[in-house]
C-alpha cells in the first residue's frame, strides 16, 4: 500500500510562506526552495530587529535630552542625575519629547532639578 504524504496539509504550509514572500524581487518571490530561505531569513531579522529598535529609540531619546540639557547649561548626566535625586518621574521618551516639542516645558524641568 503507497504511503500517505497528507498533500493537503503540504500545499497550505506550501502557499503560507510563498504568501510571505510576496513582494520579494526575482525568483525569492515564486520559487519554493528560494522563498523559503528568504521568509526565514526575514523573519530572523525582524525578530531581531524588534530588539534593536529599543535600543536605536532610547539612544535617540538621549541625544535629544542631552541636546536640550546643553542649550540650558547642563550635560545630560548631570541633568538626569539630578532629575532622579529631586524624584522627578519622568522618563527619557517623555523627557525627549519635551526638549524636542515643548522647549518651554523642558526649560521647566531643568530649572526645577538645579
Amino acid at each position: 500500500m503507497p504511503r500517505s504524504v497528507n498533500s493537503v496539509a503540504s500545499r497550505a504550509r506550501r502557499k503560507k510562506v510563498m504568501k510571505q514572500a510576496k513582494g520579494y524581487f526575482g525568483r525569492r518571490k515564486n520559487v519554493w526552495t528560494v522563498a523559503k530561505n528568504a521568509v526565514e531569513k526575514g523573519l530572523q531579522y525582524s525578530y531581531r530587529d524588534r530588539k534593536n529598535k529599543k535600543r536605536n529609540f532610547r539612544s535617540l531619546w538621549i541625544q535629544r535630552i542631552n541636546a536640550g540639557a546643553r542649550e540650558e547649561g547642563m550635560s545630560y548626566s548631570a541633568f538626569m542625575g539630578k532629575v532622579k535625586s529631586s524624584g522627578i518621574e519622568l522618563n527619557r521618551k517623555v523627557l525627549a519629547d519635551l526638549a524636542m516639542n515643548h522647549p518651554e516645558a523642558f526649560k521647566a524641568v531643568v530649572n526645577k532639578v538645579k
